[in-house]
């Protein structure tokens, strides 16, 4: 009986081993998928061109999108694909050895201590702060000094982003001490507080500022107390495609993409 009992059973469990098997396989093949997925590197192999990987500030994310389909219009045999962060951010990636291709950030001061994973960078823009407010400016905020007012909600960028370090240094120049609400990664998480009216004001970026208009508004600190943000670019030494990789770099400081930066309120390097 027990034998009968087996031959029967077999084929059935045998059955939903292989069902199970077949889940656990999927399960462990699809995060892989998706992540070895994103549509631009597979679309640019299938068409013979190269896709060069770009890890830019978070401030760069309006006026790079702009700058790349400009870039892949005049080059046709590559794709840009960029990756936006927190300048300390990227940072990180490179020094573990992120594959990807060309680095800018908001300052040189995180570029400099990347030396040995990059080539010699070149400064592609210059940046001003400004306060943003909410849109009209409610709480009637004309300086940095108002920043203080401790009925004032403050968000700043923590001083390890490029934009906190600007921030500190302007507000310290004139012995102001400012009791953030909270300290953000990137100079897009301080602006997305003050759009969402979850603070009352941030120090950001004009770039930033200017691309949400009838959202925030900004207040202009005069050039003596102001601070000049620097974005360096440079190709990576882990990169897989150094010409082209090379070849944008060089665009940046171009013509087509100079007229692009200066239209989304960048500054001549």
């Amino acid at each position: 009986m027990f034998r009968t009992s087996a031959r029967v059973l077999g084929p059935r469990v045998s059955a939903r081993r292989r069902a199970a098997a077949a889940v656990v396989t999927a399960a462990l093949i699809l995060p892989l998928a998706t992540a070895c997925g994103g549509g631009d590197d597979d679309a640019g192999k299938e068409s013979g061109k190269t896709t060069i990987k770009v890890l830019a500030a978070a401030s760069l994310t309006d006026v790079f999108a702009k700058a790349g389909a400009a870039y892949e219009k005049e080059h046709r045999d590559t794709v840009v694909k960029f990756s936006f962060a927190g300048s300390q951010q990227l940072a990180a990636q490179v020094k573990q050895d992120f594959p990807a291709d060309a680095l800018v950030t908001a300052d040189t001061k995180t570029m400099d201590r990347l030396a040995a994973k990059t080539s010699e960078p070149t400064v592609i823009a210059k940046n001003r702060l400004v306060i943003a407010t909410a849109d009209g400016n409610p709480k009637h905020i004309e300086s940095l000094k108002d920043l203080t007012d401790k009925d004032l909600k403050v968000v700043l960028a923590a001083p390890a982003v490029p934009v906190g370090r600007y921030s500190k240094k302007v507000l310290d120049q004139q012995g102001l001490h400012v009791e953030p609400l909270s300290q953000e990664q990137d100079v897009r998480g301080v602006l997305s507080k003050v759009e969402l009216g979850e603070a009352d004001a941030g120090i950001v970026y004009a770039t930033d500022a200017m691309t949400a208009p009838g959202k925030v508004d900004a207040v202009k600190i005069p050039d003596s107390q102001n601070a000049v943000a620097e974005y360096p670019a440079a190709t990576l030494k882990v990169s897989e495609h150094g010409k082209k990789a090379e070849a944008f770099v060089k665009w940046l400081g171009g013509p087509e993409a100079q007229r692009i930066l200066r239209d989304a309120g960048f500054q001549k390097p």
